[in-house]
């Protein structure tokens, strides 16, 4: 396939990303050719494993993995979210480990060489974690950053409120400063919040679809999600998974997938109970050049279809 996107994963693996990230792999609109992993859902030590062993579950232990941010960039995060993911971010499934060694660079370094291999505008970027290695391309390397031809984030929310507080959603509160610099940035973000993760969900009988039909790729992800399954009917009292960071993965992979505005967005940095809000401007449609494309519109069913073929199709 001609014209295929080059596209950039960073990642806190975590299930969902790992779901994510098969989905890219899957997918022949996109080429995966980086994959940056940083602190998140479990320490970024485990994410990076996580990384390597997803990579190699899909048989591309060729995608090179840099490791990333060990932390946010200001404040400690005070808890990560293994009570969702498991202690190692993959719902107690163990994936065989992975030849592959990780990458000498440095997420930034090895992102911003990737950057500027390529010509402006060309590399999609989709951050499925906290922004902290974004926000570290902006200070240290800018010329890099300014080459990004589209950042589709997995993270925030504009109008539902939050998930790990009543007014933040995990990724923007596991580093509110490097999302408010990156979503105030003249980075052409979209930003796809819980206004739209929430509604897409992933049942039961789509698992079982690929879990049959996917082959060992198929089965291993549905037995991963097996943990994301009983936390979610905890959480949201519903019996399949939402799924966030496949969904935008599948705006990254087909651009236009989800309806969006363009809206002024600021993140809150304070340390009460307001720290990690996207507060969106929901008043007008911005004209500023530092505005984010904010998801605001999303055909559930197709996206699980999507995603459930696609899965599906590791077994063909």
């Amino acid at each position: 396939m001609t014209d295929r996107i080059p596209l950039v994963s960073d990642t806190d693996p975590g299930i969902d990303d790992a779901l994510a990230v098969l989905l890219a792999l899957a997918s022949p609109e996109v080429d995966l050719q980086l994959v940056t992993t940083v602190h998140g859902n479990v320490e970024l030590a485990q994410t990076t494993e996580n990384a390597l062993r997803v990579l190699h579950l899909a048989g591309r232990s060729d995608v090179p993995v840099a490791v990333g941010a060990a932390g946010p960039l200001v404040h400690p995060l005070p808890e990560r979210a293994g009570h969702v993911h498991g202690a190692a971010g993959m719902g107690g499934v163990e994936l065989e480990p992975s030849p592959a060694a990780v990458d000498p660079r440095p997420a930034v370094v090895a992102l911003a060489e990737l950057l500027m291999a390529h010509e402006p505008g060309t590399v999609t970027v989709a951050p499925i974690g906290p922004l902290t290695n974004l926000a570290l391309l902006l200070a240290v390397f800018p010329e890099a950053a300014t080459r990004i031809g589209r950042v589709v984030w997995m993270g925030g929310s504009a109008a539902r409120g939050g998930n790990v507080t009543p007014a933040a959603e995990f990724n923007a509160w596991a580093d509110p400063e490097a999302a408010h610099a990156v979503l105030t940035s003249p980075l052409p973000v979209t930003m796809v919040g819980l206004d739209v993760t929430l509604p897409t969900v992933l049942t039961e009988p789509g698992i079982e679809r690929f879990r049959t039909h996917g082959g060992r790729v198929g089965a291993t992800a549905a037995a991963v999600l097996q943990q994301y399954l009983d936390a979610a009917r905890d959480s949201y009292g519903i019996s399949g998974v939402c799924v966030h960071d496949a969904l935008a993965l599948t705006e990254a992979i087909v651009p236009g997938t989800l309806g969006t505005t363009r809206r002024d967005v600021v993140v809150g940095t304070t340390l009460g109970a307001a720290r990690g809000q996207t507060l969106t401007d929901l008043r007008a449609v911005s004209t500023a050049d530092t505005a984010v494309e904010v998801a605001d519109g999303v055909d559930s069913d197709a996206a699980v279809e999507f995603l459930v073929s696609r899965l599906e199709s590791y077994g063909a």
